[in-house]
């Protein structure tokens, strides 16, 4: 044996080991020359090599020698013996328990619709010069909608829609309707209950537009120049009729004392004259005395009978006629001079009050079809709820709303029927057992609004809750005795048997149930069994 491997071999490291091959290979090669310094190359060439395979060798070996040592912790439990069976127990608890109805609702304004302005019976195009509310801006009784060559469009409440221009003498519902408005915007329109516009509805017109800064729609100067001349109508007329009146108190009046005077006097001068020729006077001139006598007294008869005032009469008839024409022609001037209610002025809207959701128009744009859109202004929570959730539920009932910046309390403001998709048949929505439930948010800030507008939260709704904390325990500790009553297995602990006590349940909810035991052996942190 070479010098070189006087240690024993395993105390020698790889490095030796390789190079006492090499050398011991080369000095006992029985080959050529040449061929001895290949297989030198081989292996002097390839040390690094030979090195990385020994290490591998070595590593292989431990690895396998320490796998038969080391156990895993799961081989070790599966080696394990099973443990003694035992009880499952829990401690019974004080907890208020409470039964929710959740669901999702839609955050928007309710009743959006499109605003048309009534434009018929304007003279030029309908140019909007002002007045153009803001998105979210809010309509009231007596706002302003929009300024349209230069005259208001003032919002009242209504449902029947603009369709002629109001004045005195005209009457209809839309009479009473606007009626109904003014006495919202706190305005006197006479009788509500009259469906006629008279001169106090005209006169509540003109405290309408004072109201919102506008001066009074009236006929103009053609409408006054229409008044003075009926006024001198009625004077012209008024004088024909006092003529007439005098002409007639003429013909109809008594003779005078002049007349009766002087008829009395002839009538006597020619009884006097009869009474001397029937002295002194022929046959002939007494004749003559005697018919001048008669004559004197026809005279006075004539005189002094009343006369024949027909034409009189009936010329004070047309003179009166006519100044009962020319009165209704004044006032028919008058009642066109009072203020009136042109139709492209008012915009009737429901539920007031509103807010714009979407404007259509700017100041300069002319009008060629609705100018905006409107909703209800207050925030409403649209959910959907099955008809069992429903039937816990009821109007007025309050709920919680999972809001970005925390809890929000609300109210229930309707439950109704699901309306049927777009194209179903009558009755699916009662078929289909859907309800929508409508919550009014509790006071929101704008913030609050803005943040939730379109979005979709969560509320929630307690239907049943316990007043305050009640013992509870899991409804698996829960069995039924022989005669249906409510038992739970109580665990003395330190390897006592258990005991089997009667208890009364309340109130389910969260995966618990109220207890109150029927002896009052239990209380808060006693073991029940709710398994093995």
């Amino acid at each position: 044996m070479s010098p070189r491997f006087g240690r024993r071999t395993s105390e020698l490291d790889a490095t030796e080991v390789i190079d006492a091959i090499d050398a011991d290979a080369i000095d006992a090669a029985p080959v050529t020359h040449s061929r001895s310094q290949g297989w030198r190359r081989l292996f002097v060439g390839n040390r690094v090599i030979w090195v990385m395979a020994t290490v591998a060798i070595v590593a292989l070996v431990a690895g396998l020698g320490l796998g038969q040592l080391i156990v895993s912790p799961g081989q070790a439990a599966a080696d394990a013996n099973a443990p003694a069976a035992g009880l499952i127990t829990v401690p019974i608890e004080n907890r208020t328990l409470a039964n929710d109805v959740t669901m999702r609702g839609d955050a928007t304004y309710a009743d959006s619709v499109e605003v048309s302005i009534e434009t018929g019976e304007l003279a030029g195009a309908p140019i909007i010069t002002g007045q153009v509310p803001e998105v979210a801006a809010i309509f009231d009784t007596a706002s302003i909608a929009l300024e349209v060559t230069g005259r208001p469009v003032i919002v009242l409440p209504g449902d029947l829609p603009v369709y002629r221009t109001l004045r005195v003498g005209v009457s209809g519902p839309d009479v009473l309707q606007f009626k109904q408005g003014l006495n919202a915007a706190g305005i006197d329109p006479g009788a509500l209950d009259s469906d006629v516009f008279d001169a106090q509805t005209a006169s509540a017109v003109t405290a309408l537009y004072a109201k919102v800064g506008y001066p009074a729609p009236t006929g103009g100067a053609d409408v006054a120049d229409a008044v003075s001349g009926a006024e001198a109508g009625v004077t012209s007329a008024q004088a024909s009729v006092d003529s007439a009146t005098g002409a007639l108190s003429v013909v109809q009046g008594a003779a005078s004392n002049v007349d009766v005077v002087e008829q009395g006097n002839l009538v006597r001068s020619a009884q006097r004259a009869l009474a001397l020729a029937q002295i002194d006077g022929t046959p002939n001139e007494i004749a003559d005395a005697d018919e001048a006598v008669t004559l004197a007294v026809a005279r006075q008869t004539q005189a002094l009978a009343p006369r024949d005032a027909s034409a009189e009469k009936a010329a004070v008839t047309a003179a009166r006629a006519e100044l009962t024409r020319a009165g209704e022609t004044l006032s028919d001037a008058r009642d066109g001079a009072l203020a009136y209610l042109p139709a492209g002025e008012v915009l009737y809207l429901p539920d007031l009050p509103r807010r714009v959701d979407e404007i259509s128009v700017k100041r300069g744009s002319s009008i060629t079809g609705p100018v905006m859109r409107v909703s209800g202004a207050t925030l409403v929570i649209s959910g959907s709820a099955t008809a069992s959730d429903a039937a816990l539920l009821e109007v007025g009932a309050p709920a919680i709303l999972a809001m970005p910046d925390g809890d929000q309390t609300a109210t229930i403001s309707s439950i109704l029927p699901a309306e049927p998709a777009s194209g179903a048949a009558a009755g699916s929505a009662a078929a289909s057992g859907r309800f929508t439930v409508l919550f009014a948010p509790d006071a929101l800030t704008d913030e609050q609004i803005q943040a939730v507008q379109g979005s979709n939260v969560r509320v929630r709704i307690p239907v049943s809750s316990t007043d305050g904390e009640v013992l509870a325990v899991p409804l698996a500790a829960l069995t039924a005795g022989p005669g249906g009553e409510s038992r739970v297995e109580f665990d003395p602990g330190d390897g006592a048997e258990t005991v089997l006590v009667e208890v009364t349940t309340g109130l389910a909810a969260e995966g618990f149930v109220e207890i109150t035991a029927v002896d009052g052996s239990l209380g808060v942190g006693d073991l029940v069994v709710v398994g093995r």
